[in-house]
């Protein structure tokens, strides 16, 4: 068996660590040749090229007219319209319209936070509040102001500056 050291998860093959491992680190070594988006599987890189693919339709919203290439993806974004969440945590009532969502939302409960920054061992529950706290570690600053150039670190920053123009 091979143990995760971030999560504690387990694996019969060592492959597959090394695959879930990508989880913590944000790993993303596949990318699309076409639109550069990258994905930390090569399964979900070949589901994605699909999109590219000439003649393959799109599946349009009736509401707003957004399209997805994929029903699942479709009928997820429908909620959005319609209201209605699913997914509800047995702990505390809570609804949401993801699976993903729900899961993410019990380690509120739990206290889970599986994703661990390599450098200071800070954790945290959501990959996307990892990433956002690796530029604190760097120098780069890769959110331009349209107006004035100014370069911010983070979205956020990004988003207050530009109230200010």
């Amino acid at each position: 068996p091979y143990r995760c050291g971030d999560c504690g998860k387990s694996f019969s093959q060592r492959p597959n660590l090394l695959t879930h491992r990508r989880v913590h680190t944000g790993e993303r070594p596949f990318p699309c040749a076409q639109c550069g988006k990258s994905f930390s599987q090569k399964a979900n890189l070949l589901a994605h090229q699909r999109i590219h693919a000439a003649g393959e339709k799109a599946l349009a919203g009736a509401e707003c007219g957004k399209s997805f290439r994929q029903k699942p993806n479709l009928i997820t974004h429908r909620r959005i319209h319609t209201g209605e969440r699913p997914f509800t945590c047995f702990l505390c009532g809570r609804s949401f319209n993801q699976k993903t969502n729900l899961v993410t939302h019990y380690r509120v409960h739990t206290g889970e936070r599986p994703f661990a920054c390599a450098q200071c061992g800070k954790r945290f529950t959501q990959k996307t509040n990892l990433v956002t706290h690796q530029s604190t570690h760097t120098d780069l600053r890769p959110y331009p102001c349209g107006q004035c150039h100014k370069c911010f670190k983070d979205k956020v920053s990004l988003k207050a500056h530009q109230k200010t123009h």
